[in-house]
């Protein structure tokens, strides 16, 4: 059987204890957990719940499971709760602690998982993990019944996806693959909850066949199918009525989510026009996290926390109504530890208490478990929810604990060892010192810490002397001695003796007494303004043969003199001096310092007060006790003055349409120091608005006041009317009102909308019509009898359930306009060149085109081509004439000119013809050639000649590009002398020729100064057409001949 001497510490499992004749241990039977070389397991890797594909073929599932441990851990799984035999099921494999599931089934494999890592210091049990199996059936082959629907109506198309597992996240597409349905513009809506395909209002182009694409994700695979075809087929309807919004999809009254999940909620409505859509949190503020999803079919919360719980609400709105749709959130949470178990070493037959606490929600409930199995309260043993006590430990407790807190959404571990020590006293991992120093005059402290189980008995002894408690001397029950007012007498040597039922120990250490450290020059109190430096002196005399150093501390509170940049520097000096510079004093530098010089011995300590003034502190308690429609009482608390009495209050306020802070208008207008309370005024009604409050001295102004909760003023009567007023264009017999819409904040009260006044300019008596919701910006007016652009006198105002407000100034609007009834006459058309002609007319009389003219429109359309593909040019104002350009040369064309207004175009003019003149010349000059005498060139060419197709040549344009300038020449020149620039030593010319059919191909030639006498060759056809490209570089040009030709 194995000795082991006094220097172990042992942990046994169940053995039988024995005590030698030499105090040594000896164990019988089972395995040894060894302090110090053995510990107990600790998870690494941990299995995880995981859906695996129905049906995979030769697949396999591995779940994780390694711990760390010394000696190394045995592994064993249970599933469902039943350990599971390896030998006898050829389908498990372990593979070091991993579980391998070859060829995975639903009905056998299917279930919950768990791991168990075991060792001769104990055994702990992993998490459970679930293997569950995914699968997603096919659609149904049978075809689907085709749908209708009329053009502005809402419908929807049911997807009614196959038998899943887990949830599917669904797509639509039309007519072939993959040409998805894009949801922008809120129009369609595809729900990820049913899958259904949710329309507001329906198009004539809509019409075709709709397929649900449906994909399941799953942790090693994903899968997607599609379903039978669903023909919807739209009605045309050139006149779609009007609806107001009508909520089809409806997130649920009462959604859960978990902490830390994303929740998503559905709202969707028909309606023409379509609806559009925004949320709020009825009982707080939308959350930023939301982003676009405000305002859009699905709210998204990211990140779910507690502060997300409420009521929410989704508004559809258009100009015809609105609707909305209310519902809560509830955020649960898996448990999550508040508070673990830790390694514990206690002595055998002492008490052991452990505490574990978890949050979640619901609250999760406490069990325990010793080496993997339950605990309950049994003899020594106590357990109650949280707490766990075992009294008397003996060695058999040792082991591994584990604290298991769950709830419905999850459960989580916390693991502890549990080492129950019984060992003789031994002093060699923790001696006494061997030299104590000391302070003369001070005292001392010596520690008699061995390891010992049981606790052993203690006392001490100086020489042969045993030393018990007295005036100068004190040994406490856990062994430290304690010796006052030192002398030097009282150097020397002490031991301390420490003994249990196991064996005797002892240790010894020197004491060695110094002179004291004292403070020789104290800090005094000092008095600074913010941003004024001070300087705390502290010197002090100690034991020469120790180092001397000095800590300033703040309020308690240890100061870095080191830092960088820092308010706090050490004044350099001799070592017996610490004097303390602080840089650019703040109010948080104001307090209590205190110098500490310090040797290993002793130390010694003084302090002062730093007193510094500044700006008032912010105040406290801001409650808005009392609101109006245009103000609010407000009651505060005084907050520190900072030694500087305040002076003055200022209020800053802000409401919900805007984000800066703002001085507010205040009854008093001036609020003096000593004031707790004021108004504020000039505010507006029905605005949510939070305020702040400023103190100031004549130091400055101090930090605000914590904002104060959001407060409402009451409802009134709209005060301003609305702007924008003007109007017109629309349909036959209409008339078009228009107008900005009132912005919140000038909207006073709820129940908001629009009250419009309108005559018939000279008329004695207005129309009156109420046009409700604060969206709307338009009313149009329809009367048979109502004649074309007939001028309205206009007006408007605000009301809501308060009242109405003032009307506006009036403003003159005109009824739709009729297209003109007459056209132009006179038309006379002119061909310029052969690619443009010039059209005129004369133009008509304004009495006659019901309406404002806005230009004329011009058609031409080609001999033998139908008036019906003319091409069409419009003038903007009242010209009466216009060029017409990209046209076909030596070309008869037809021509008519017509007015237009809003409304349309008039009747055509009596139409005219106009043959475009021969295009010109496609060559362009020929053999250019130069001579150079002094800073002139002169330049040459060959004349060209027209074809019988081409208009006739008149003459040349030169162009000198550098700088660019156009010179035209006679048909009888073919020369020109330019100046060479002085700057750049070349010219640039473009020579073409001209005539009634335009402008002919253009040829250019760069000449450089120093090329004397050139010219240009043509190439091997012989003919100069090929040279119409830009000669741009000198290297495209061939010089023929030298200077001195």
């Amino acid at each position: 059987m194995p000795f082991l001497t006094q220097k172990h510490f042992v942990t046994i499992f169940v053995e039988m204890f024995l005590t030698d004749s030499n105090g040594g241990h000896i164990f019988v039977g089972g395995d040894v957990c060894v302090s110090g070389h053995n510990s107990g397991p600790v998870f690494e890797e941990q299995p995880s719940s995981l859906i695996y594909p129905e049906g995979m073929p030769e697949g396999k599932v591995t779940l994780s499971c390694q711990a760390r441990a010394s000696p190394a851990a045995i592994y064993r799984w249970r599933v469902n709760g039943t350990e599971i035999a390896f030998a006898e099921d050829s389908h498990y494999t372990q593979v070091a602690g991993n579980l391998v599931i070859n060829n995975p089934q639903n009905g056998r494999d299917g279930g919950s998982y768990q791991c168990l890592a075991i060792n001769r210091c104990g055994t702990i049990v992993s998490r459970v993990a679930n293997l569950k199996f995914g699968y997603l059936h096919d659609f149904p082959p049978e075809s689907r019944s085709p749908q209708t629907v009329h053009e502005g109506a809402g419908t929807f198309l049911a997807c009614q996806p196959p038998a899943h597992y887990p949830a599917l996240s669904y797509r639509w597409f039309i007519n072939e693959f993959p040409n998805f349905i894009q949801p922008e513009g809120g129009r369609w809506f595809v729900s990820q909850v049913t899958g259904n395909l949710y329309l507001a209002n329906a198009r004539a182009n809509d019409t075709g066949n709709y397929f649900c694409f449906t994909t399941i994700n799953m942790d090693i695979s994903t899968k997607s199918i599609f379903s039978k075809a669903v023909q919807l087929t739209v009605y045309p309807n050139a006149n779609p009525r009007k609806a107001a919004p009508n909520i089809r999809v409806r997130f649920p009254a009462e959604t859960y989510a978990l902490s830390g999940q994303t929740a998503q909620l559905e709202c969707f409505a028909y309606g023409n026009p379509i609806p559009k859509i925004r949320w709020r949190k009825v009982d707080g503020i939308l959350p930023p996290k939301v982003g676009a999803s405000a305002e859009g079919p699905t709210l998204i919360i990211p990140e779910l926390n507690f502060d997300d719980e409420g009521m929410y609400e989704c508004e559809v709105y258009t100009s015809e109504g609105r609707e909305t749709h209310q519902g809560r959130v509830s955020v649960q949470a898996q448990p999550e530890w508040l508070q673990v178990m830790s390694d514990s070493e206690v002595e055998i037959s002492s008490e052991l208490q452990w505490s574990c606490a978890a949050a979640g929600k619901p609250r999760p409930t406490i069990r325990w478990l010793r080496n993997g199995q339950p605990l309950t309260t049994q003899d020594r043993v106590e357990v109650n929810n949280g707490r766990l006590r075992i009294s008397n430990l003996a060695l058999e407790d040792s082991g591994m604990y584990q604290c298991v807190a769950e709830n419905k959404h999850g459960t989580v571990y916390s693991n502890a060892e549990l080492r129950v020590q019984v060992q003789a006293p031994d002093f060699r991992l923790n001696p006494v010192r061997k030299l104590v120093p000391a302070a003369r005059g001070g005292q001392v402290k010596m520690e008699c810490k061995p390891r010992a189980a049981p606790k052993p008995t203690l006392f001490w002894s100086r020489g042969t002397e045993l030393l018990t408690n007295s005036t100068r001397i004190t040994v406490t029950p856990d062994g430290v001695l304690w010796i006052y007012n030192i002398s030097r007498a009282d150097e020397g040597k002490y031991t301390c003796f420490a003994e249990n039922y196991l064996g005797k120990a002892n240790s010894t250490g020197h004491l060695s007494v110094r002179d004291a450290t004292k403070i020789t020059l104290a800090p005094s109190n000092a008095d600074i303004n913010q941003g004024e430096n001070a300087t705390l002196q502290c010197h002090a005399s100690h034991d020469p043969t120790m180092d001397l150093t000095f800590t300033w501390f703040l309020n308690g509170v240890l100061l870095d003199l080191e830092e960088p940049n820092g308010h706090y520097r050490r004044l350099e000096g001799k070592e017996t001096i610490g004097d303390l510079l602080i840089v650019n004093g703040q109010l948080s530098h104001a307090g209590t310092y205190t110098c500490t010089a310090q040797t290993v011995v002793d130390s010694a300590v003084a302090s002062a007060k730093l007193v510094v003034r500044g700006p008032p502190g912010p105040p406290g308690g801001l409650l808005v006790t009392r609101n109006d429609d245009t103000s609010v009482e407000l009651r505060w608390s005084h907050g520190y003055d900072n030694h500087s009495p305040i002076g003055k209050y200022v209020i800053l306020g802000r409401s919900s349409q805007t984000h800066d802070w703002k001085r507010m208008r205040t009854d008093p207008a001036n609020i003096e120091g000593n004031a707790e309370s004021a108004r504020v005024i000039d505010l507006r009604p029905w605005m949510d608005y939070e305020f702040q409050v400023i103190a100031s001295n004549i130091l400055g102004s101090g930090e605000p006041s914590m904002p104060s909760q959001p407060v409402r003023t009451k409802q009134a009567a709209p005060t301003v009317a609305p702007s924008g007023l003007g109007g017109g264009g629309g349909n036959h017999n209409e008339l078009i009102i228009t107008w900005t819409p009132m912005a919140r904040e000038y909207q006073n009260g709820d129940g908001f909308g629009y009250i419009l006044a309108f005559r018939k300019q000279g008329m004695p008596t207005w129309t009156v019509v109420r046009v409700p919701h604060v969206e709307s910006s338009r009313y149009v007016y329809s009367n048979e009898s109502l004649s074309a652009y007939c001028p309205f006198e206009v007006r408007i105002k605000a009301y809501n359930k308060k009242g109405e407000g003032p009307f506006s100034q009036i403003a003159v609007v005109h009824s739709a306009e009729e297209e003109p009834t007459v056209s132009p006459r006179r038309i006379n058309a002119t061909a310029l060149t052969a690619f443009e002609i010039q059209v005129s007319w004369d133009p008509i009389q304004h009495l006659n085109i019901n309406g404002v003219l806005r230009g004329y429109e011009i058609r031409y359309w080609r001999q033998h081509e139908r008036e019906a593909a003319a091409d069409r040019v419009r003038t903007a104002g009242l010209e009466s004439m216009a060029r017409v350009t990209g046209l076909r040369p030596n070309t008869l064309y037809h021509v008519t000119v017509l007015a237009y207004n809003s409304a349309g175009t008039g009747p055509p003019s009596p139409r005219t013809t106009v043959v475009t003149k021969k295009p010109p010349p496609n060559r362009p000059p020929g053999n250019i050639s130069w001579k150079i005498v002094g800073s002139w060139v002169t330049v040459r060419w060959d004349h060209v000649k027209s074809m019988d197709n081409e208009s006739a040549v008149l003459g040349y344009k030169v162009s000198d590009m550098l700088p660019p300038n156009t010179m035209i020449l006679e048909k009888s020149k073919n020369s020109i002398t330019l100046p060479l620039p002085k700057d750049s030593g070349y010219v640039v010319v473009e020579i073409r020729s001209w005539g009634d059919g335009g402008d002919g191909a253009a040829q250019e030639a760069i000449v450089s100064q120093d090329s004397g006498t050139g010219m240009m060759v043509q190439n091997s056809s012989g003919t100069s057409g090929s040279l119409c490209t830009s000669f741009l570089l000198f290297t495209s040009l061939v010089l023929i001949g030298s200077s001195g030709l």
